[in-house]
């Protein structure tokens, strides 16, 4: 059974991420990988589901497709998480390394935390 404080970060991480894929969607088109199409709906797209996911994750009778749901997504976006830590191995930037890099170990508790929500 997931912890309600953990599922609340989960909805409030993915909610912070969808709104700043939408409000500032040129900041993503670096990270995508280029053989997925269409950078700008993609990202875009991410937003909304992002957003949906987290909304769903909020209340007791979505949790579990929100979980279900915010776990493919994290799952999916974590090709792009990939690009931007092999761009920041060649970045002179210390920020940019420090994001890039501290992004993929957060994803494993975060897709856990998802499944646990979707398994109830």
């Amino acid at each position: 059974m997931p912890r309600p404080r953990e599922v609340s970060l989960l909805a409030a991480i993915l909610g912070a991420g969808g709104v700043a894929h939408l409000v500032r969607p040129r900041t993503f088109e670096p990270l995508m990988p280029a053989w997925v199409p269409a950078h700008r709906e993609v990202i875009l797209g991410s937003g909304v589901v992002e957003l949906v996911c987290a909304a769903g994750l909020l209340g007791a009778r979505t949790r579990r497709p929100a979980g279900w749901a915010s776990a493919a997504l994290l799952i999916g976006v974590f090709p792009g998480n990939l690009k931007m830590a092999g761009d920041a191995a060649r970045s002179d930037s210390g920020a940019f390394k420090a994001a890039a890099y501290g992004r993929l170990p957060l994803q494993l508790p975060m897709v856990r935390i998802a499944l646990r929500a979707a398994r109830g």
